[in-house]
């Protein structure tokens, strides 16, 4: 029983950091689709093989709608964190203190490593 639970545990906080970085079904080779990090015009004129005069109809909605999706991208992560949170404070109680010091130790290092690439993420767009 207690082994299930360390399990769930582990699993809810792999998915946390799996949810920063999950690819979508339909693209095989992993490149991210428009919601790569990257130039989503540039994806876009490649894939739809759009004319100058569209990319420079385009770059300006796009412009206008980042700031939306990285506000509902923030506000889904927040939302996601709460619900782990939540989750880890009722699972936590059950579990061993060996348990809960590996718990901890797994929540810390995926903080770390969430942590390091918002710092690589924020160094690139510099």
């Amino acid at each position: 029983m207690k082994r299930n639970l360390f399990a769930i545990a582990a699993v809810g906080a792999i998915a946390l950091g799996g949810f920063a970085v999950a690819q979508p079904e339909d693209d095989p080779g992993g490149k991210g689709g428009w919601h790569r990090h990257g130039n989503p015009l540039e994806h876009m004129t490649e894939t739809l093989k759009l004319t100058p005069d569209q990319q420079a109809k385009v770059q300006p909605i796009l412009d206008q709608t980042k700031p939306q999706i990285v506000a509902i991208q923030q506000e889904a992560m927040e939302k996601t964190k709460a619900v782990m949170d939540k989750t880890m404070s009722q699972i936590r109680p059950l579990l061993t203190p060996e348990q809960q010091q590996k718990l901890d130790t797994m929540r810390k290092a995926h903080e770390d490593m969430r942590n390091a690439r918002k710092e690589l993420h924020d160094a690139t767009k510099e």
